[in-house]
């Protein structure tokens, strides 16, 4: 049992300034000991900004610090595999941004390398840490829905295609647009939710449509602009995608879109059962609705929203200090690594994939 732990933030862009960095900072049982980044400017300024740690601009120096207890891998997803890898096979506990990795095999070499070196490694679902999504697993273990038989996701939004022509939007690099991006949440939260059932089949298609013409592509904010290029840049991922997941238990089926034509944002999970239901609002909270004594009842618990970025990192940090792995653990990401995986090549084939 370790009381305090050095870390390092392996990537220092958007996810880990807005997320990551500042609830190590919170945390008074860790120090972040290397900010690093192969921009040098983004690790002198991380620096800079929280006062503590030293800036690395090769993450190659720091693997074999005795001194370094985990790490957060916050770059695109093309390194997480390969630095995930990197650390853990040189003693280090790994927290590692979502997805897992740009395709099935990669995520399936983080699970073994994890479970032969002994080393933590939590992906960053953070759905797992949302007070409202442990309340409706709750829910769904107590019995209130009854038998889950479909659950339904909408992740649609009308124009937000990320970093349009940077690597968010290049499939060498990402692996896959709105379904690996946004849709990993989606699919890892049911599941969670769900008890982790086992799927059975996948069937979808994936489409590239909107963001093709990145020079006339109409938009009024950007996340991730300063990583955009689209007068150079490449645009080969799916900004929408639909599917149907079969398991041993409920039917998953989903939409969802970086960008449409349709001007309204959907984001929310409907759990249908034969005695209740749910609907969440992505993000936010949630509707219960079910039927007694010859009434119809429709129910807005409320309860405190935590930030859930902020609890997953802190949970990590505890982990490590106990050396035990947690709710995120890299064998949970490997099951909707799968799902995506299936997903695509269903949709590359236009066929059901049995996995």
């Amino acid at each position: 049992m370790k009381d305090k732990i050095n870390v390092a933030v392996i990537g220092c862009g958007c996810i880990a300034t807005s997320a990551h960095i500042p609830a190590y900072m919170k945390s008074d049982r860790a120090e972040i000991k290397y900010f690093c980044d192969i921009i040098p400017e983004k690790a002198d300024a991380a620096v800079a900004k929280n006062g503590c740690g030293k800036a690395v601009y090769d993450y190659h120096e720091i693997l074999d610090d005795p001194e370094l207890d985990a790490v957060s891998v916050c770059t695109h997803n093309d390194m997480h595999s390969v630095i995930a890898i990197d650390f853990m096979k040189h003693g280090k506990d790994v927290l590692c941004e979502k997805p897992a990795a740009r395709i099935l095999s990669e995520a399936l070499e983080m699970e073994k390398v994890s479970y032969d070196t002994g080393r933590i490694l939590s992906i960053g679902v953070c759905n797992r840490y949302s007070n409202a999504v442990n309340h409706i697993k709750k829910y769904i273990e107590e019995g209130k829905l009854g038998e889950v038989y479909h659950v339904y996701a909408s992740f649609r939004a009308h124009r937000s295609i990320p970093g349009l022509g940077g690597d968010f939007t290049k499939h060498a690099a990402s692996g896959g647009g709105a379904l690996i991006d946004w849709g990993v949440h989606y699919i890892d939260l049911i599941m969670y939710c769900l008890g982790d059932p086992k799927v059975l089949t996948a069937s979808g298609e994936a489409f590239c449509k909107l963001g093709r013409d990145m020079k006339n592509y109409v938009y009024t904010s950007m996340w991730s602009e300063d990583t955009s290029d689209k007068e150079n840049g490449v645009y080969d991922v799916d900004d929408s995608v639909v599917g149907i997941v079969r398991t041993d238990g409920a039917v998953v089926s989903f939409h969802g879109a970086w960008a449409q034509n349709i001007g309204v944002s959907e984001t929310y999970i409907d759990f249908m059962g034969d005695k209740g239901g749910i609907r969440l609002a992505y993000g936010g909270g949630f509707t219960y609705y079910t039927a007694r004594d010859g009434m119809l009842i429709e129910s807005k618990p409320e309860f405190r929203m935590n930030n859930i970025h902020e609890t997953e990192v802190l949970d990590f940090v505890e982990c490590v200090c106990r050396g035990e792995r947690n709710r995120n653990d890299i064998k949970y990401a490997v099951g909707t690594s799968k799902i995506m995986q299936a997903i695509y090549d269903s949709s590359a084939a236009h066929k059901e994939i049995t996995l």
